[in-house]
């Protein structure tokens, strides 16, 4: 039996998971479920909009502000991690909110400069005529699938999560070296 091939840094790349499934089929079943997996996302922006009218990203601000838990409101970066989105990103959806009265940045207690964002009481009342009305939309979103199903999906989803944030991929080489040009 051969060695493991090595990489760059000497190092053999990370085993494959033994799946059983040929790695030509793996590579196929894998294209179609995260190109499904950008379906779904892009499915559920437009439902939202359409049935809610809102974005995706302006329910999941809101309802991250709505938690009871942060009652100083949150810091934008500390809301950026959680919702997993890019502080630019984030900034542009807080300024349309901002403008429609819902949420309000605010002087952190202890460090004047610091922000926080909060909901503003027209942001809560929102938040709680809209609740019903989401999960109307959870369950016929999900209606097809049992509790079971519902518990195993958020399962694979949330270990999908972890191992994408693991990903790391050997930079791709860009041509030939200078000394290689040069000879």
């Amino acid at each position: 039996m051969a060695p493991p091939a090595r990489n760059k840094t000497g190092t053999a790349p990370p085993a494959k998971a033994d799946t059983g499934i040929p790695d030509g089929a793996a590579d196929d079943l894998n294209n179609r479920i995260f190109f499904r997996l950008f379906q779904l996302a892009n499915t559920l922006q437009r439902q939202a909009v359409k049935e809610l009218g809102i974005t995706t990203v302006q329910w999941a601000v809101l309802g991250a502000l709505s938690d009871p838990r942060p009652t100083q409101g949150m810091s934008v970066g500390a809301l950026a991690d959680f919702l997993v989105v890019s502080r630019q990103n984030l900034d542009g959806v807080l300024k349309r909110l901002e403008r429609d009265g819902l949420v309000e940045r605010v002087a952190a207690t202890g460090d004047r400069r610091a922000r926080k964002v909060m909901l503003t009481h027209e942001g809560f009342a929102f938040w709680a005529s809209l609740r019903a009305r989401i999960f109307q939309f959870y369950e016929q979103a999900a209606g097809s699938l049992g509790l079971h199903d519902r518990s195993a999906l958020a399962h694979y989803l949330n270990a999908l999560q972890r191992d994408l944030t693991n990903v790391r991929l050997e930079k791709p080489r860009r041509g030939r070296s200078r000394q290689q040009r040069s000879s």
